[in-house]
């Protein structure tokens, strides 16, 4: 099979998975919400923290099957570097300067509603994008839609998921155990070596990346960072390597399974009485305009700034009226910005609260995006 064919393959069987990932994502997030405050109420809440041997069914979603979503996209990334759409340096260049644009910008809004707050640190929730839902969302265009918006949205979410993975691990790691941290860092030095000497079975990778993954949580740094880590350390020349054959394996797991269990158990939001009032609070704004006014607002200037400059060009048959349409829908926050909350904030009711508006804001991009795609754009 042609190279160029390859890459299309790759491509269409994760845009597939995404697409699929989104809407899935959309149902357990209502089902969520109804058994929580309809039908089963706090308890189902409630549940979710249970545990077995001090590990809750939360921590197991969010420390260990996250972790996986991770690995799949620093997978995808490092797929994209090799043979996709970051691997000219031109093309790739638009995608990471319109993804920082689009992080600084919300951080910046957030922090301008929260400085001197004890809300500051929930700058990092509106800097996220969420990949699975805003491809289902732009998937809904068809052939409106040229397939390089559809590579250069997915390079830019891709871009932004590991800038949300260094946010986590400079801003939201609390207390570091050196020792737990080196020896996490040993075994990913094991796993370049592994690469290093061409080592290509998986369960070699796997199993010290499980390793890895221990170290990691109990060094204070949040155990996903491991998934990208490992995923850069596995071996990529082409599509049938491990890295390939692994990123193939994980799309329906993480697209059927992960994600939506994910919406499960950090949607699982029991509705205050006064739920209305926290709409009014600075961190709900800082939220919400970071992500509905933020993100494409930081996306469309640093991508302006970038073809000025003749850093790189658009994509062959983008238009602006693509790209500011891509930076709306990249304000659909929802897993990533959930996931943050929970890392932002200790107060229970303050993640909610911000849990909650982050599913109003990603709403409100959503409806934003279709409506620029069905009128703005021919």
């Amino acid at each position: 099979m042609p190279k160029t064919r390859k890459k299309k393959n790759l491509f269409r069987e994760f845009f597939e998975s995404e697409k699929i990932g989104g809407m899935l994502l959309l149902g357990a997030t209502f089902l969520s919400l109804l058994l929580a405050n309809f039908f089963i109420g706090k308890e189902y809440s409630e549940f979710w923290h249970h545990t077995i041997q001090d590990i809750s069914y939360e921590h197991i979603v969010n420390d260990g099957l996250m972790t996986i979503f991770f690995l799949l996209v620093g997978l995808e990334l490092k797929r994209e570097v090799f043979i996709g759409e970051l691997s000219d340096v031109k093309k790739s260049m638009l995608p990471i300067i319109a993804a920082v644009g689009g992080m600084l910008a919300p951080a910046l809004i957030h922090y301008f509603f929260n400085a001197g707050t004890n809300t500051q640190s929930g700058a990092g929730i509106p800097t996220a994008t969420d990949i699975a839902f805003s491809i289902a969302v732009l998937s809904l265009f068809g052939n409106k839609v040229p397939n390089s918006l559809k590579i250069f949205l997915t390079a830019l979410a891709i871009a932004d998921d590991l800038g949300a993975v260094l946010v986590i691990a400079l801003f939201y790691t609390k207390t570091i155990s050196w020792y737990y941290l080196i020896a996490a860092l040993a075994v990913f030095g094991l796993l370049l070596l592994f690469n290093k000497f061409k080592v290509k079975a998986l369960s070699y990778y796997l199993i010290a990346g499980s390793v890895m993954w221990f170290f990691m949580s109990k060094s204070g740094i949040h155990a996903t960072i491991s998934g990208v880590m490992l995923a850069f350390a596995i071996p990529f020349t082409n599509a049938k390597t491990g890295s390939a054959k692994l990123q193939h394996r994980l799309h329906k797991p993480v697209a059927l399974y992960i994600l939506p269990l994910f919406a499960l158990v950090n949607t699982s939001i029991y509705i205050h009485e006064n739920w209305m009032e926290s709409l009014f609070s600075s961190n709900s704004y800082g939220v919400f305009y970071g992500l509905v006014l933020g993100k494409p607002l930081g996306i469309i200037v640093f991508t302006f700034i970038a073809l000025s400059l003749k850093i790189c060009k658009l994509p062959k048959g983008v238009h602006w009226n693509h790209i500011t349409g891509a930076s709306i829908l990249a304000g659909i926050g929802f897993t990533m910005s959930i996931f943050v909350s929970g890392l932002a904030f200790d107060n229970t009711t303050l993640i909610q609260f911000s849990q909650i508006v982050v599913l109003i804001s990603s709403l409100t991009a959503s409806l934003l995006g279709m409506i620029w795609f069905r009128f703005m754009v021919k």
